[in-house]
């Protein structure tokens, strides 16, 4: 839905940082930062970060590795949403790591430019954002997703801080929901996929994301009850593909709009995205 009304409205409001992303990224990082007992469990151990870069077979990938240092633990790749890798993305990208993750937060857009280009999503909506990126997306295919979910998997599998004993998960958000309902089937070491409130999960394309589900992988569908209004046939197509291969597939509409797991979107809804954070590490703790 990001490419539709929901950017000209946004923009037309005026939403700036001044008007919600400073304050509200603000507010959504205490509510994201790690809980107590997190830390607890890990010894106390303090999450650290490198940036990091390497080659596709399409040129080179460049991120930010997230992780705790005291001993080695499942990898997992965060695609961001279609503003890519920002400040709210790295808060996420912390918490999963305090949690016991070792996190790469992978640039989407890495074949026309590296690192951050939007502050926030406001800005990102204000400023014409869309039209910026409309040729980078213009990209990506089902190929070139399984592509860059494979050359993450086998990065991630050279790094001393990711246990390569576990599988990997791949998260991605909007835009790249499709990433991560493509990625178990671009790796084998890739054992789940979760989708929030992700775009293009089903199409009518021989090569469309339901139809590349892997039996054995896990998967997390949460779907926005505005992206359910536009299609409702989405949901059904998504299980009766999870149920012709026999996978694991949760698959849920949840009570919030388009965006509302993103802690600088105005759909962000803190509920509910606590509600898919808590479902995200539970697909973990089974798969990986």
């Amino acid at each position: 839905m990001c490419e539709r009304d929901d950017l000209a409205r946004w923009a037309r409001t005026g939403l700036t940082r001044r008007g919600f992303g400073a304050g509200a990224l603000a507010g959504a990082a205490m509510a994201c930062a790690p809980v107590e007992g997190d830390m607890a469990e890990r010894g106390g151990a303090e999450v650290q970060r490198r940036d990091v870069s390497f080659r596709t077979p399409d040129g080179t990938l460049d991120g930010e590795f997230y992780f705790l240092a005291s001993q080695a633990h499942p990898g997992v790749v965060l695609w961001p949403d279609i503003a890519g890798i920002r400040p709210a993305k790295r808060e996420m990208a912390r918490r999963l790591a305090a949690a016991g993750y070792a996190v790469l937060l992978a640039n989407p857009y890495y074949r026309d430019v590296a690192g951050q280009q939007f502050e926030d999503f406001p800005s990102f909506a204000g400023s014409g954002g869309f039209q910026k990126v409309q040729p980078w997306r213009g990209r990506f295919t089902t190929q070139t997703k399984q592509i860059d979910n494979r050359a993450c998997a086998q990065w991630l599998m050279t790094q001393a801080e990711v246990d390569g004993d576990r599988g990997i998960g791949v998260q991605g958000y909007c835009m790249t929901g499709s990433h991560a309902v493509v990625a178990p089937g671009a790796d084998e070491h890739i054992h789940a996929g979760a989708s929030f409130h992700g775009g293009g999960l089903v199409t009518d394309n021989a090569s469309s994301p339901h139809r590349t589900l892997r039996e054995d992988a896990h998967y997390l569908i949460a779907i926005a009850q505005n992206d359910d209004e536009e299609d409702p046939d989405a949901k059904t197509a998504l299980r009766q593909a999870a149920d012709a291969v026999n996978t694991t597939a949760e698959i849920e509409v949840y009570p919030a709009d388009h965006g509302w797991c993103v802690l600088d979107s105005p759909a962000y809804d803190e509920v509910q995205a606590e509600r898919a954070w808590a479902r995200l590490l539970a697909l973990y703790a089974d798969a990986l």
